[in-house]
């Protein structure tokens, strides 16, 4: 496969489609989902065209949907859990090792006096 084809391929693939999906209609509400893509492509070959390679990569993600209820559109943003509970855990932590610090520090005031 030649570098021109493996753009070719990963320019196919960035498209809308890959963004926002199929509408879905249940009790006379339309929901259209939506989600972020990221992709990129590339190769080469060497000077004396005896070798080369190419490769592409695509990455997506659900954000949220769209809601469409009696012609009124509403945003409905995906909530990712588990970056969330990650998040969580980085501010647990960040305090955790504040909290250590500061009764460290207390420690040593006290034994000086």
């Amino acid at each position: 496969m030649s570098v021109e084809d493996v753009m070719a391929q990963a320019r196919d693939s960035l498209t809308v489609k890959r963004v926002f999906g199929d509408p879905y209609e249940k009790d006379g509400v339309v929901l259209v989902p939506a989600a972020a893509v990221r992709g990129g492509a590339g190769g080469g070959t060497d000077p004396e065209g005896k070798g080369g390679g190419s490769g592409f990569g695509l990455a997506a993600r659900p954000v949220g949907a769209f809601l469409i209820r009696q012609g009124e559109v509403r945003w409905q943003p995906a909530i990712d859990v588990n970056r969330a509970i990650l998040g969580g855990q980085v501010v647990a932590i960040v305090a955790l090792l504040v909290i250590r610090t500061i009764v460290k520090a207390r420690s040593k005031t006290k034994r000086a006096t």
